[in-house]
């Protein structure tokens, strides 16, 4: 870091960082422990702000306030929770993340390991980043691909049978 970098302080791409790391993953995390009031903190109060989850999709203040309450009450005893960053950037008073949702807790009362493919997006409103919508989806596990002989390739490309 050059010293004119260091008299101005952290750009606001780094300081969005910091703050998704701390501030909002302990939002995160306290959801999945069965707290909603932390996430619901973060959430943008002006419209739009939508949510097109891996188990509902919720659209204006309204439907989002009640799908934070029913996540709250359907989580419990969160015993592990990361989010594992692949890309983001903040430019002005706009930013995004995406990255995956690595998580361990009880859904109404069952244990559940499960990751999910999460991007989200962000308005600074009044100097504080607030999230306006998020994308999530659960992330399938790929079968493995049996190996396919030469001649099994031929068949199943030109139509079947055997020469």
């Amino acid at each position: 870091m050059n010293a004119e970098r260091a008299e101005r302080g952290p750009s606001d791409r780094e300081q969005f960082l910091r703050w998704v790391e701390g501030t909002l993953h302990a939002a995160e995390l306290a959801l999945h422990d069965g707290d909603a009031e932390p996430r619901r903190a973060l959430w943008s109060r002006q419209e739009p702000v939508s949510v097109v989850g891996a188990w509902r999709t919720a659209i204006g203040q309204a439907e989002v306030g009640v799908l934070f309450t029913d996540l709250g009450r359907s989580f419990s005893g969160c015993t592990s929770y990361s989010f594992e960053l692949q890309a983001y950037d903040a430019v002005g008073d706009m930013a995004y993340t995406a990255g995956l949702e690595h998580t361990s807790t009880s859904v109404d009362g069952r244990p559940r390991t499960y990751t999910l493919r999460v991007t989200q997006v962000y308005r600074r409103e009044d100097g504080a980043w607030r999230v306006v919508h998020r994308h999530g989806d659960t992330v399938a596990v790929e079968p493995v691909a049996t190996p396919v002989s030469p001649p099994e390739l031929a068949a199943t490309t030109t139509g079947g049978g055997s020469a």
